[in-house]
């Protein structure tokens, strides 16, 4: 028996920074009943003033009526939109079981192309989709989100059978002014298409320090993110996951469209200095690579580059 969710369904946002921030206000302005996990700063602002987004349409403050930094305090709710980095997932997972109803669905929105697993294990299967979101945005200070572009884009999509209907429910509840929802047939190929284009460039913009716009004008650079970019393609093949032809050649024309300016969150965590999701993207090549006995040079000396950097940002 399929079971559909009203579109007036309670959703939590976990995590305040530039994608969580940008949803919680997106959504709370379109009258959501949104719930937001936040800390420290970015909750002390949030309980004091609401989001500031700064975007394409203007300076806007959106209250949120409920925040916490404790999941247990907020209820559950029937979507639970997970924003934090990659690498917080497995110490956070478990704290998350209080947030999600029974019938509830959790979205991971980290890149990569593991967060659905991980959260799958502390959460159960049945509970957690997979999802890609494509948005340039960031928090210039806590509780103030910068946004670029084009609408938030969010592409949804079941990984398991029994899911179809929750996963439909819960675009409708998600869609509004701001936000562009799409349900994917085939979500693996969706992860596997963002990760092909964010793994190399995240790696490629960090080494480098630029913005894609003196990136673009780097031939050497550009080499290097087309070579890295073939290894990605190359194994999601040998995992099993079928992506276009013409998927290099695609994503390259796709970086050549977007703004000069435009910068990772990677990039802008290890320019920083902050820990980074250095090895859940070009590390994750690597190792994936190796796990699948697929080549991955190129991919392999940018993570040495990055790798002390990243080991210097969390203390090591």
């Amino acid at each position: 028996m399929s079971v559909t969710l009203p579109t007036a369904q309670t959703i939590a946002v976990v995590g305040a920074g530039g994608v969580g921030g940008l949803l919680a206000a997106l959504l709370a302005r379109a009258g959501r009943d949104v719930r937001l996990i936040a800390r420290g700063a970015a909750l002390a602002a949030v309980r004091e003033r609401g989001l500031v987004i700064r975007g394409p349409d203007g300076d806007h403050t959106v209250p949120i009526a409920r925040a916490s930094d404790d999941p247990a305090a907020l209820g559950a709710a029937d979507l639970v939109i997970v924003t934090v980095k990659t690498w917080q997932l497995a110490e956070l997972g478990p704290r998350l079981a209080p947030l999600v109803a029974d019938r509830g669905l959790v979205i991971p929105m980290q890149n990569g192309v593991e967060a659905s697993e991980v959260l799958a294990g502390a959460l159960g299967e049945d509970r957690v989709i997979g999802a890609v979101c494509r948005v340039i945005s960031w928090t210039e200070q806590p509780g103030e989100i910068r946004w670029l572009g084009a609408p938030l884009s969010l592409s949804i999509g079941a990984l398991h059978p029994g899911q179809a209907a929750r996963v439909e429910a819960g675009a409708a509840a998600l869609r509004t002014d701001g936000i562009e929802i799409v349900v994917a047939r085939d979500i693996a190929r969706a992860r596997w298409m963002k990760f092909l284009f964010l793994a190399p460039y995240a790696a490629i913009g960090a080494v480098e320090r630029v913005p894609l716009g003196a990136l673009r004008r780097m031939p050497l650079a550009r080499a290097r993110l087309e070579a890295a970019m073939h290894e990605v393609a190359a194994l999601a093949a040998a995992r099993g996951v079928s992506l276009p032809p013409d998927a290099v050649a695609g994503m390259l024309q796709r970086i050549d469209g977007l703004p000069e300016d435009a910068t990772t969150s990677m990039h802008r965590d290890i320019a920083a200095g902050r820990p980074s999701e250095l090895h859940e993207l070009i590390g994750a090549v690597v190792r994936l690579g190796r796990d699948a006995g697929v080549a991955t040079p190129v991919s392999a000396e940018l993570y040495a580059e990055l790798e002390p950097l990243e080991r210097r940002a969390r203390g090591g």
